[in-house]
Order: C-alpha cells, then structure tokens, then sequence
C-alpha cells in the first residue's frame, strides 16, 4: 500500500473558475464575418475594417460623426404625432407612437436644428429609422419643412439624411400630402438659390425618395444604400422581369446618373463640407453677378 494519497479534488462547476465572454465584446460583420472588438467597431462609425460594409449607425452615433462638437442645436422639439384617422390595424396607432418614444425617444421619427459640418454652419436634419422605419408622417413633413425654411431665413444651406420606408400608412392621405408640402418649400429653396445636399442611407425608399431626397442640388449616398420608390421585389413582381444586379443600389444609381457621388461613411463629413463651401462659393458668385 502507496505511503501517500492523492486527495482528489472535485471537479469546478460551472461557476467555479469558469472564464466567461462578456455579451457584446465582439461584433461579426453581416458582409464578411469579420469579428471585431465592439469598441473598435463603433469608433470606426460601424463600417467593417475588413470589407468597408457600412451597418447600420444609430441615430445619435451619426449626428456626432456628421456633426462638429458642440455645435448641434436641435429645434422643432415639441411637435408631436397624433391620430387624426383614429387609425388602428394591429394594435391603434396612439400605442405604436407611445411603443416608438419608449424605445426611441420623443421626437417622432426626424430630428432637426442647426449645426456645424465640418465647420459649414447649416440647416440639418436627420431621419431617425429606429422610429417606425423613419416612416414619414405630418410631423416629419413638418420639419422636414422647416429645415428648408430656416435654410431659407438664415441664408444656410440645407442637408437631410434621409433613412425611411416611405410615407406613413397610418396618417394615410395626410403622410402622403407631405411629399408636395416639403418639394414645394426645397423649390422655394431653390428659387432663392441656396444649396441643399441631399444624402440617402439605407434604406431610402417610399414617399422620401419620390420627393425631397432626389432633389438635391448634389444627391450622395452611402455605399450600397437602398434607393428607390418601391423595393426591387415589388418592381420584378409587378413588371415580371428579372431585374439587373445592383438593382435600386447606389451603386446602379450613380452609373445611372441617379445620384452624384457614393461616400463612405468615415469620409462623408470632410467630403460634405468640402461640397458645402464649393456651392457658397458658387451662391456667393451668381448673387455677385447679379
């Protein structure tokens, strides 16, 4: 018999010495698979370091990469939507406002104001897609609006980012009179002479993209962002033809003449700035001339 023992040692648990991943440290890319430290992946405005696929940037995130420190002002903050068909599918559209607030915030689904762009001062707005799809409604027509009226009183130029699935269902007739009431201020807009740049994420599809969104004096999109009135399905479906590769993708709208210049996300605030005081300038000369 052995003059020693090995005393056994039960086996750990599973909360015993067990060295766990914390949920959320690592980010796989939706192109590539590439996984990245979340960390890094949100300083690089979530666009893949390894394949340059642009995902999706929450709101916030993009008005504090678009936008100069400390220069955002928002406005237009107490508008709010209402009900004005007593709408209800589903569930009634008092409770899908009130389930947007809650996980969106307050607002409705467009933020406006006044900030710097790469020291541009302009009038700006912002679609907020994680509010019902950026679904535009009158409270979006609205501000919308008002970006280009205040453009027009501040003699500033104007940018939206526009991110939306159309014209909001809800308001019926009422969402889809916002499609004449914000081409109608841009044309005002434009018979004043002051620029407005356009910039379509994705997706920019609906009554957005059949109104102000392709008025731009410059239209720029991000890359492969999904620009279009309906969705391609929608199209092969109602035409029955095979439809191109790329089809409604910026890429096929800029080889189409449809947009102006695709930019990627970490270039876009240096390159609208640049294009903001290309256009002054061009302002500034005709008024001269005149």
């Amino acid at each position: 018999m052995a003059w020693w023992r090995r005393k056994k040692q039960p086996l750990a648990g599973p909360s015993d010495g067990k060295v766990s991943v914390p949920r959320g440290l690592w980010t796989k890319c939706d192109a590539c698979g590439e996984i990245t430290f979340t960390a890094e992946f949100v300083q690089n405005l979530r666009v893949c370091p390894g394949c340059g696929h642009h995902h999706v940037l929450p709101t916030r995130e993009r008005i504090a990469a678009m936008l100069d420190a400390n220069s955002w002002e928002p406005m237009d903050l107490e508008l709010r939507s209402g009900d004005p068909l007593g709408f209800h599918d589903q569930a009634p559209y008092k409770d899908r406002i009130s389930k947007a607030e809650h996980s969106a915030g307050p607002g409705d689904a467009f933020t406006s104001g006044i900030g710097a762009i790469d020291g541009v001062p302009a009038s700006v707005g912002f679609f907020v897609f994680e509010f019902m799809g950026g679904s535009m409604g009158s409270v979006v027509g609205e501000k919308v609006t008002r970006v280009f009226e205040r453009a027009l009183e501040r003699r500033l130029p104007a940018v939206i980012f526009s991110a939306s699935g159309g014209a909001r269902m809800q308001e019926g007739i009422l969402s889809l009179m916002q499609m004449a009431k914000t081409s109608a201020a841009r044309g005002r807009l434009r018979e004043a002479g002051v620029p407005y740049i356009s910039v379509c994420l994705h997706p920019t599809t609906g009554g957005v993209a059949a109104s102000f969104a392709m008025l731009g004096d410059l239209i720029v999109a991000e890359p492969k962002a999904l620009v279009g009135f309906a969705g391609p399905r929608v199209v092969q479906q109602t035409i029955g033809q095979e439809l191109p590769a790329g089809f409604q993708r910026a890429e096929f709208l800029l080889e189409h003449g449809m947009v102006d210049r695709i930019i990627s996300r970490l270039e876009m605030r240096e390159q609208l700035g640049l294009m903001l005081r290309l256009l002054g300038a061009r302002t500034a000369a005709s008024l001269r001339a005149e």
